[in-house]
């Protein structure tokens, strides 16, 4: 059999409870969860970081983000190195099976040529570099009012500028995904389609706000977000299917961290939180490490091949570039990676899990461990401040992390303490070691 094709889909802030088939019964998704119900829904896949950035990295990588190079360690500004060749990407590592590989959508991982798709394995590149854009405009405005950058065209093919003011861009990534797909046609292809909604600025058509007359206002737009989100996605699956190319597709689709509850989502100068997307049972949003900022909505699809199923075992984003690759004929074992294969799960219902999974986002450290999961420094959002020095739950009896156990469980508590902080230490020597000479890059 011919090698499959891969289309990864990646939304932006979009959070857990914010798909039909993760429990939602407001949003319209019917895309998504046909992919779900024929497919693999994960329920407790986790993002590697609660922020944009370092998520991406560690998805392309399999890479925890600062292994990868990427971290979110500065707090007001943000800045990170961007990725270069020093860690391959999963596009890097499939053009080298032969794969023609393209991204369509946001990148958010450089700006430097060494940190752009085009020198990071992609072929193809139709999109744009930084964190948001004006969704008919194509301008990035953020940071203006903090002193930052004043506001900057950011729509490219490959690396010269293009201009399509007025095309909605939701719609434009999904044409531009489509178009990548008839080219390639007759070869295996990779398709990273990085779609920034829901992300601010909340912009949608009419077309779509109309779907949903009787939501509160934050509510409806961010319906209407991700419903043109959902109709890209039945573009894409229909193109795949008149091609005859769908059961020979991996689609894997997932949000890159949780909902932002921040204020810029509006442009009505309050500081009041922004309740749009809703992180399900679940507590925390964006730049927190409990639950509701890295617990994420995820589906694998893959034809006939994969018997529908949920899969309730802790996986993360890392894991994603190993399975893709083993799927595809490559070996992981050439690459320095953190992820497992799941591919054992996906076709032989193995049991494929981590003893422990880490997580780190600026003063914050997170481990998962079983039921169990630890976070230190743990914060709601990105404004308030630590809720507990150390808090442990467990997530079998309290998913929504409001119990502390730390004082109740005492050794395991010292246990995965020492581990988060060792795992931490050796995330910082790397990343000194390797990465911080390209700190100032910023994204």
């Amino acid at each position: 059999m011919s090698k499959p094709n891969v289309v990864i889909i990646l939304t932006d802030d979009q959070g857990y409870g914010d798909l039909g088939c993760m429990g939602s019964n407001d949003l319209k998704t019917p895309n998504l969860d046909s992919l779900a119900e024929n497919g693999i829904r994960f329920s407790s896949m986790y993002s590697a970081s609660p922020v944009c950035s370092p998520s991406r990295a560690a998805l392309l990588t399999g890479r925890y983000p600062g292994n990868a190079g990427v971290r979110a360690i500065l707090a007001g500004h943000r800045k990170a190195s961007g990725l270069t060749d020093e860690a391959p990407t999963l596009a890097t590592a499939l053009k080298r099976e032969g794969y023609s590989t393209g991204i369509c959508g946001k990148w958010h991982l450089g700006l430097k040529e060494e940190c752009r798709p085009n020198a990071n394995g992609f072929d193809e590149f139709s999109g744009f570099l930084a964190g948001c854009l004006d969704y008919y405009s194509h301008i990035f405005y953020y940071g203006m009012a903090d002193g930052g950058s004043n506001p900057t065209h950011d729509l490219w093919e490959n690396n010269d500028e293009v201009y399509a003011n007025g095309e909605y861009l939701t719609e434009r990534i999904t044409r531009k995904s489509v178009e990548f797909i008839n080219r390639h046609r007759e070869e295996p292809f990779f398709l990273y389609v990085a779609y920034n909604a829901p992300h601010y600025p909340m912009h949608a058509p009419e077309k779509y706000l109309e779907r949903f007359p009787d939501l509160p206002w934050d509510r409806k737009i961010m319906a209407a977000m991700i419903s043109a989100v959902d109709d890209g996605v039945g573009e894409i699956t229909d193109t795949l299917k008149k091609l005859g190319l769908f059961e020979n597709t991996i689609i894997y689709f997932q949000s890159d961290n949780g909902p932002s509850r921040e204020s810029r989502n509006w442009l009505d100068g309050t500081e009041d939180p922004y309740y749009g997307g809703t992180t399900g049972l679940f507590k925390g949003h964006k730049f927190s490490l409990f639950e509701g900022g890295i617990r994420i909505p995820a589906i694998l699809a893959w034809g006939s091949k994969i018997t529908p199923q949920t899969a309730d075992e802790a996986h993360i984003a890392t894991d994603i570039f190993p399975t893709i690759l083993e799927a595809c004929g490559g070996n992981a074992k050439d690459y320095e990676i953190d992820g497992m294969s799941l591919l054992p799960m996906i076709t032989n219902n193995e049991n494929c899990e981590h003893e422990y999974l880490f997580w780190e986002m600026e003063d914050q450290t997170a481990v998962r461990y079983g039921n169990y999961k630890l976070v230190i420094n743990g914060r709601l959002t990105e404004d308030e401040g630590v809720t507990a020095p150390v808090w442990l739950s467990d997530l079998s009896k309290d998913p929504s992390e409001k119990i502390n156990l730390a004082n109740e469980l005492p050794e395991l508590c010292e246990k995965l303490t020492t581990a988060a902080k060792k795992w931490r230490e050796g995330i910082e020597n790397t990343w000194e070691e390797k990465f911080a000479k390209n700190y100032s890059l910023t994204l």
